[in-house]
C-alpha cells in the first residue's frame, strides 16, 4: 500500500494504519448494507402480523441502528488511526462519541413511541373497535418527556456535569420558574388531571354549565384543549379551567328523556282517567321506550286554563337525531288518543264575568 502510494505520487496516503482504517469503513459498509436488507424483509413479515410492537419496533430501528454502526465504526477507525500514528486523541472525541450514541439511542426510543402509537390508533380503526385515543396520545406524549429529560440527563453525566448538582439547581431555579410561570404549570397539572381522571376524551361531546363552553373535544394538550363548537367555530380552553368548573359530558349519557306537560280543556275532566292509562299503555308498548327506566303518566294540576297531565320516560337510542324523531312519534300518538276520548287540548282561555247594570247601579245608590 505505501509503495503504491509512493509510485501514484500521493505520499499523504502512505501510512501504515491507512490499510486498517478502510477495511473498518469497508466492514461498516458492508453490515451497513446487509443490515438495511435485513430489516427491510423483517419489515415486510412483520407487516403481516396483528401485533402493534412488532413492525413498529422494525421501523423505527432502521436509521438509529444505521447511525450507531457508523459512529462506531469511525470511533473505532479514529483509534487505529491515532494508535498506528503515535499521536494522543482528543479529550473529547470520547464524549462526543458517548454523546452522539445517547442521541441515537433516544432517537430510537421516540420514532419507537411514534410509531407504536400511530400503529395503535390504525389497529383499533381497521377493526372498527372501541380505541380511547387520549390515553394513547397521552402515554405518548409522557413517554416522549421521559426520554428527552433521561437523555439530557445522560448526556450532562456523559460530559462530565454531576447530576446532583443539575437537580439542586434544577429544584431551586424551578421555583422561580414556578412563580414566573404559573399558568403554564397550572394548564399543565390541569391537562395531566384530564389525562389520568378522563372526564372526557377526544371526539365527545362536552359543555360547563358554568362557563358557555359546548362542543365536541378535538384536542387535548398539555396547555389547552380545543373543542369545536356547534356553530364550528373552535374554543380554546385552558387545562387549568376544568379544575375549576363543572363539565357534564352529554355522550356518556345511558338514556335521553321525554318530559313534558300537557293539557286538555275543563270540560273533558271525566275523560281525564281514560287518557291517561291510554297514554301509559302506549308509552309500555313503544318499542323505542326503555320500560326499565322510569315511566311516569299522571294527572298532574289543574291550571289557569287546562287540566294537565304530565310524561316523564326515557328512549333507548341517545342520538340526538333519532331522539327527536321518536319524541315526535310519541307526542304525535298522544294527540291521537285525546281525540279517540273525544277531548280536545286545551289553549290559553280567559273567562270575563260581566255584573248585570241594574245590579251595579243598586250597589251603588246610597
Amino acid at each position: 500500500m505505501n509503495e503504491l502510494a509512493q509510485q501514484l505520487g500521493l505520499p499523504s496516503f502512505a501510512h501504515p494504519w491507512l490499510p486498517q482504517v478502510l477495511a473498518v469503513l469497508l466492514g461498516v459498509l458492508a453490515l451497513h448494507v446487509g443490515a438495511h436488507y435485513l430489516l427491510r424483509r423483517i419489515e415486510k413479515l412483520a407487516a403481516h402480523t396483528t401485533a402493534v410492537w412488532d413492525d413498529a419496533l422494525i421501523k423505527a430501528a432502521r436509521r438509529p441502528a444505521a447511525l450507531i454502526l457508523w459512529i462506531a465504526g469511525l470511533a473505532y477507525a479514529g483509534r487505529i488511526a491515532y494508535q498506528q500514528s503515535g499521536a494522543t486523541a482528543p479529550d473529547f472525541l470520547v464524549p462526543t462519541r458517548d454523546t452522539l450514541f445517547i442521541l441515537s439511542f433516544a432517537w430510537f426510543l421516540l420514532r419507537l413511541i411514534h410509531n407504536a402509537s400511530k400503529n395503535a390508533l390504525a389497529k383499533n380503526t381497521v377493526t372498527e373497535t372501541a380505541v380511547d385515543r387520549t390515553t394513547i396520545d397521552a402515554l405518548s406524549k409522557l413517554g416522549r418527556v421521559i426520554v428527552v429529560i433521561l437523555a439530557g440527563l445522560a448526556i450532562l453525566q456523559t460530559l462530565g456535569f454531576s447530576i446532583a448538582g443539575v437537580l439542586t439547581f434544577g429544584g431551586i431555579g424551578g421555583i422561580a420558574v414556578g412563580f414566573a410561570a404559573k399558568d403554564m404549570l397550572a394548564n399543565f397539572f390541569g391537562g395531566l388531571t384530564i389525562y389520568l381522571d378522563r372526564p372526557f376524551v377526544v371526539g365527545e361531546w362536552i359543555r360547563s354549565p358554568d362557563k358557555d363552553i359546548e362542543g365536541t373535544v378535538e384536542y387535548i394538550g398539555w396547555r389547552h384543549t380545543r373543542v369545536r363548537a356547534f356553530n364550528k367555530n373552535p374554543i380554546y380552553v385552558p387545562n387549568a379551567l376544568f379544575t375549576t368548573i363543572v363539565v357534564e359530558n352529554p355522550t356518556r349519557m345511558t338514556n335521553r328523556r321525554i318530559k313534558e306537560t300537557i293539557g286538555i280543556r275543563y270540560q273533558d275532566v271525566d275523560k281525564m282517567a281514560g287518557i291517561v292509562a291510554d297514554v301509559k299503555a302506549m308509552l309500555l308498548a313503544h318499542p323505542e321506550i326503555d320500560n326499565n327506566a322510569t315511566l311516569i303518566v299522571n294527572f298532574n294540576q289543574f291550571g289557569d286554563s287546562s287540566l294537565d297531565f304530565f310524561i316523564y320516560t326515557f328512549t333507548k337510542t341517545t342520538q340526538w337525531v333519532r331522539f327527536h324523531e321518536i319524541k315526535q312519534d310519541v307526542l304525535l300518538k298522544i294527540a291521537a288518543i285525546i281525540r279517540s276520548h273525544g277531548a280536545e287540548l286545551a289553549l290559553p282561555t280567559r273567562t270575563l264575568h260581566i255584573e248585570p247594570a241594574e245590579a251595579a247601579t243598586t250597589e251603588n245608590t246610597p
